[in-house]
């Protein structure tokens, strides 16, 4: 991976930027957990940009109702029209992103659908907002772009995550700093035959200069 991308400074010099890969994919994810928006909700959908609400990461997943977890999703997302969002992230490096981690995702999106109940995944955002010292209806309602006193708006919003679930209209998406060309065939044959499934690959690429950092994403 290389090239350079190119800063235009005020006073009408060029700052150049190298594109430098990720230190660990633990990185990728922190950024992915702390800024949403890399996360090319403007590509996905230009007409209504999607907005996005994290559930949590390393999101458990069982196999059987009521089971224990057997898989961790790397974040569980949600948008303003309750769909859920499941994130898998791998360094383009990895070479499980060419074709395994395809399996891991439908695994996951396989078992989501039939066993988790929204009330789970509801317990799981408010109690990470209540540790965090956050109002669980604010963010919702940020989310919504609603009145955050409005409680039928946040209640209508958790209906529609679980009609979305028990519709399987669920949005499946790989991020990586570079997404190989076999991966992006498979996602691409897969996007068009899983409706009301969505499968999407997002690249969230670095580059840094003299104490710079610039996140380019493109889906």
């Amino acid at each position: 991976m290389s090239g350079k991308i190119y800063l235009l400074k005020e006073e009408g010099t060029l700052e150049p930027l190298d594109e430098e890969v990720y230190a660990s994919e633990d990185l990728l994810q922190t950024l992915l957990e702390k800024y949403p928006d890399l996360l090319a909700g403007d590509q996905i959908d230009q007409s209504e940009p999607r907005r996005w609400l994290l559930i949590s990461r390393e999101m458990g997943i069982p196999e059987e109702e009521k089971g224990h977890d057997r898989w961790s999703l790397d974040h569980l997302f949600l948008d303003q029209d309750g769909v859920p969002t499941l994130v898998e992230v791998k360094r383009s490096s990895d070479s499980r992103i060419r074709r395994e981690v395809v399996g891991q995702m439908l695994d996951y999106a396989a078992n989501a659908v039939v066993y988790w109940p929204t009330n789970t995944i509801r317990a799981k955002f408010e109690a990470a907002c209540e540790s965090e010292g956050g109002d669980s209806c604010q963010k919702v309602a940020d989310l919504l772009k609603a009145d955050p006193e409005d409680e039928n708006a946040v209640e209508d919003f958790w209906d529609r995550v679980k009609t979305n679930l028990q519709a399987g209209k669920i949005r499946l998406v790989f991020v990586a700093d570079g997404i190989p060309p076999e991966l992006r065939r498979i996602v691409e044959f897969l996007n068009g035959q899983m409706d009301p499934a969505e499968v999407l690959a997002v690249e969230i690429r670095q580059y840094v200069g003299e104490g710079l950092k610039t996140l380019v994403s493109r889906q």
